[in-house]
């Protein structure tokens, strides 16, 4: 019964080919990979899928030979193919696209290619996985969606924090009610690079790219490690959506110091969540990652704290981390379960990693689709189109074109 009811449930969602609502593809028995981009993320990719079964690199890219010869000295002969292809320069991606031995495209470059290099890549018939954030304007976004939809591709983008132990105990609370109706949530990337800022302002940063592009963007050029766990928490495009968001950003210094975005954003529903980011204060490692209920409450930083309508009291520190582990039955939590077993050094990216060869392999949705992709990314350009003009309030794009209401909360499938 449970068989048919979930095909029920897929056929209504699926009844058209408008959407890549829990889009299901063929299994991959073994996840054939091309990456493009071998700088640091690129290269701890790498290292990262080490322990992940299933996958096999079977292409790589880069602009400069240096980071290729890099990355050869890196990879395990078990994670390569025997005839693994390697491409040089600018067009180094674009063939690396066209390799009929690739599967899935994962994508580590600067964030200003991502969307140019996804797009093509599932024109190509691949599946992607991208670096956050997957685009960094409206316009990109929409061609994501667009592309996906025509080509029945997926479109992963890599947002470890989704597997935060922490959120993914909240997401469980919240599915079985503990907490409430929810009310109002916070995330953030609060974030001391003071050191990397001053590396890019004398050229010596290598990775000076991220740090200038801060200090030039009116609003939060980075908002996925905020907004991803709120948005699985949320079932945004599955039972709710963003509808609009004013941003404010801080007076700075000169030089960009002391400089901190806050936007916050109301949805379908009546929720509103509050996004932050501020990358060159002294200020210490903050996600906010809190959630407010009518019956409820959890916050992970900067001490976890959870309290229900049925405690005397909050529990808080290690306390209430114990007790959050009561609520890490999903199929991420497993994994992450299955990395800290493992003693991997992230259990978050393990578990990312394993959890999308795991459905790639089974043929099943992944995680997170084209469509949070593309939420969670217009952020980018709509909290730097608000902030400039003082505040005013900006609407949210609707990725889905109304059927956002369709599915009635986030799944790990399995």
């Amino acid at each position: 019964m449970r068989f048919f009811s979930f095909l029920k449930r897929n056929k209504m969602v699926r009844a058209t080919d408008s959407t890549v609502l829990e889009l299901f593809c063929d299994p991959l028995p073994c996840v054939r990979v091309g990456m493009v981009g071998l700088g640091r993320r690129g290269v701890s990719t790498l290292r990262r899928y080490a322990a992940v079964s299933g996958a096999l690199f079977t292409a790589l890219a880069d602009l400069r030979a240096e980071s290729l010869k890099v990355a050869l000295e890196t990879i395990s002969p078990e994670q390569r193919a025997s005839d693994l292809a390697t491409y040089e320069g600018p067009d180094a991606w674009r063939h690396l696209c066209r390799n009929r031995n690739v599967d899935v495209v994962y994508i580590c470059t600067d964030w200003a290619s991502h969307a140019e290099i996804a797009i093509e890549a599932m024109e190509q018939g691949k599946h992607v996985a991208v670096e956050v954030p997957a685009a960094m304007t409206v316009e990109q976004c929409e061609a994501l969606v667009r592309t996906a939809e025509r080509t029945r591709r997926h479109c992963f983008m890599a947002e470890n924090c989704c597997y935060d132990p922490f959120a993914l105990a909240q997401k469980e609370m919240i599915e079985k009610g503990f907490l409430g109706r929810l009310t109002h949530l916070e995330g953030g990337y609060l974030h001391d690079l003071r050191q990397n800022f001053a590396e890019a302002s004398r050229g010596a940063g290598r990775f000076s790219w991220m740090e200038n592009d801060w200090i030039r963007h009116a609003g939060n050029p980075y908002p996925t490690h905020g907004i991803g766990p709120l948005g699985l928490a949320l079932g945004l495009h599955r039972g709710d959506r963003m509808v609009r968001l004013v941003s404010m950003t801080s007076k700075t210094d000169e030089d960009g110091g002391g400089k901190t975005n806050s936007s916050l954003i109301y949805t379908e529903q009546g929720r509103t969540l509050l996004l932050q980011i501020n990358l060159n204060t002294p200020q210490p490692y903050n996600r906010l990652q809190r959630v407010v209920g009518s019956r409820g409450y959890a916050s992970k930083y900067p001490i976890p704290v959870v309290q229900t309508a049925d405690m005397p009291e909050a529990l808080t520190g290690d306390a209430a981390v114990e007790y959050m582990k009561l609520y890490l039955n999903s199929p991420a939590a497993l994994k992450v379960a299955e990395g800290q077993r493992k003693g991997v050094h992230n259990a978050m990216n393990y578990a990312m990693d394993a959890r999308f060869v795991y459905c790639l392999q089974h043929g099943l949705p992944l995680d997170m689709d084209v469509y949070d992709a593309a939420e969670w990314s217009c952020l980018t350009e709509l909290t730097a189109k608000s902030a400039a003009q003082g505040g005013v309030p900006v609407d949210i794009p609707d990725f889905t074109h109304g059927h956002w209401h369709e599915l009635q909360g986030h799944r790990f499938y399995e």
